[in-house]
């Protein structure tokens, strides 16, 4: 099983991306996590280019095609989703319904500095790839004060934390499991 995970934010020490190594850690064996890291060479989404994508965008549209679900970690920018992953958010759920997320099933996570571990932006996510036709986890895990929340190992420091995110990402693959048998 193949798991694209998405980190929305650009920075090279993103809590967020650490969040998705702490998840790859969390994986039984046969679950591979891929991490997608173009998130900055997407240009802004454009409807007249919908049928001819540029070659960064028909990347990234073949890597989330080919995947078996999804994982999204997301910081909070202005309470919201940062601009750059709502961008390939866009990308991705066109045209509908024919789109590379329809049906495919996907968890939001994030982290961030602050108390509430970017629920907002998670909320707002879940929202986005469900009106896209995703099969969206309804819950999170929101990792908050980030700057401390993670161990030397790079798993995440709180064990409470770390069974959550094992359990979540249990319910993703049993939503890869359940959509496959349909």
């Amino acid at each position: 099983m193949r798991i694209v995970g998405l980190s929305g934010s650009l920075r090279r020490g993103s809590h967020n991306r650490a969040l998705l190594g702490a998840a790859r850690a969390e994986l039984p064996a046969g679950v591979d996590l891929v991490e997608w890291d173009g998130l900055a060479g997407l240009p802004a989404f454009n409807e007249d280019l919908e049928g001819t994508p540029p070659p960064s965008v028909r990347a990234f549209l073949g890597l989330v095609a080919g995947a078996d679900a999804l994982l999204i970690a997301t910081p909070e920018y202005n309470a919201s989703v940062p601009g750059a992953l709502k961008n390939a958010l866009d990308w991705a759920s066109r045209p509908f319904p024919g789109n590379v997320l329809n049906q495919k099933p996907a968890l939001v996570v994030g982290a961030s500095t602050g108390l509430f571990g970017a629920v907002w932006a998670q909320a707002e996510l879940r929202k986005a790839l469900a009106a896209s036709g995703a099969i969206v986890l309804d819950t999170g895990l929101a990792v908050a004060s980030a700057d401390g929340a993670f161990g030397a190992d790079a798993t995440l420091a709180d064990p409470r934390l770390r069974t959550r995110l094992r359990a979540l990402l249990g319910d993703l693959i049993g939503e890869v499991a359940s959509s496959a048998a349909a």
